[in-house]
């Protein structure tokens, strides 16, 4: 207590730091204010309507791009509806791998071009608040680098998905050869590829895996079929026939669009004792081969019974005369024990007894 009451005797009355603030003080900090804010508004002014400029074009940009990808997709998608099921649409991809493909395009698209306008938007505003930018794109650069080096596999994958979705290499529906899996194409990611194999299994494949892609559901395929006679056989019949067969099949229902060819008689392509191989061909749509080779079998089947032409594996040839019966057949071989003189019938014989000594 004595303390406190002389350090409030020893105080000087005229120290304006312990004196509370009056009007005059209050006074001359608005004024300083004032005329601070007098001097620095047409900055703030400037500075805020750059922003807003910035902001107002980028989302203005951001939003006509993204609705001229969106209607370059629907053109697309119309177009791919327009040629399904003729015979145009064979040499397209269906509507399915269509919308797959183009919906995948228009999201990296998209994607892309809101990073692009919103980053670039971004860097533009730090450059109006007098922000030094040099550390930090140094910065960003070294971050995408060390993060390039951890998810390597992932952009790889990435980056191969984009360029096989837009260089169109396959699609939903395609029957492929991707080397480290084989089937056909369920869905096209950007990351990774579904196939069906032909036991019904599921095959994730990565994009960044595949080396080399064989479609076989591109263009046209060919069916192939190898028709086997006898060797006894008219060639010509069988020639004509098979024409026949292959003329009215190009005509039925829905095999004239599947047949991109006439289907042609290659001639001979092996010749055995015991068989003679015709080889039967044709242009076909993508991807219907199989069912085009099983409908020429199945019609070429029905053309032989009808003609008289067997195949190999059928019923045996009749003969036409009966051979007389062998007279000797029914005889059995001589047997060498039927000669007593020869040596099985001497060493079967039984030994005579000694003579009796005694007498």
């Amino acid at each position: 207590m004595l303390l406190s009451v002389l350090s409030a005797a020893g105080s000087d009355p005229d120290d304006k730091s312990t004196k509370p603030p009056t009007l005059e003080d209050a006074q001359e900090r608005a004024t300083n204010a004032a005329s601070w804010v007098e001097q620095n508004w047409s900055t703030w002014l400037s500075i805020g309507l750059r922003i807003l400029l910035i902001v107002a074009i980028a989302v203005v940009l951001r939003v006509l791009i993204r609705r001229a990808i969106t209607k370059l997709i629907d053109r697309m998608n119309r177009t791919a509806q327009a040629v399904d099921g003729t015979a145009l649409g064979g040499l397209l991809v269906n509507v399915e791998r269509r919308r797959q493909r183009s919906q995948a395009i228009g999201s990296v698209l998209r994607s892309v071009a809101s990073f692009v306008i919103l980053g670039t938007a971004a860097l533009m505003i730090l450059g109006t608040f007098q922000i030094n930018l040099a550390p930090l794109l140094a910065s960003a650069g070294v971050a995408g680098v060390a993060i390039g080096f951890g998810a390597r596999n992932l952009v790889t994958d990435f980056l191969s998905g984009v360029f096989m979705i837009l260089e169109d290499q396959y699609g939903v529906g395609d029957q492929i050869d991707a080397g480290v899996a084989s089937g056909e194409v369920i869905e096209v990611g950007l990351r990774v590829t579904k196939l069906r194999g032909d036991n019904g299994e599921i095959w994730y494949v990565r994009n960044g895996e595949v080396k080399r892609i064989g479609n076989l559901s591109q263009g046209w395929s060919t069916a192939g079929v190898d028709v086997t006679v006898r060797p006894d056989e008219d060639l010509e019949k069988v020639k004509a026939t098979l024409t026949e067969v292959g003329e009215t099949m190009a005509k039925d229902e829905p095999w004239n669009e599947r047949l991109w060819g006439p289907v042609e008689v290659l001639g001979l392509d092996s010749v055995l004792l015991d068989q003679m191989v015709v080889r039967v061909s044709a242009k076909t749509m993508p991807g219907k081969s199989l069912g085009v080779e099983r409908e020429l079998r199945w019609r070429i089947k029905l053309a032989f019974d009808a003609a008289g032409i067997r195949i190999v594996g059928g019923l045996p040839l009749q003969a036409t005369e009966e051979s007389a019966p062998d007279p000797s057949a029914g005889v059995a071989a001589p047997s060498a024990y039927a000669s007593s003189t020869s040596p099985q019938s001497l060493a079967a014989s039984p030994i005579a007894p000694p003579p009796n000594l005694s007498k």
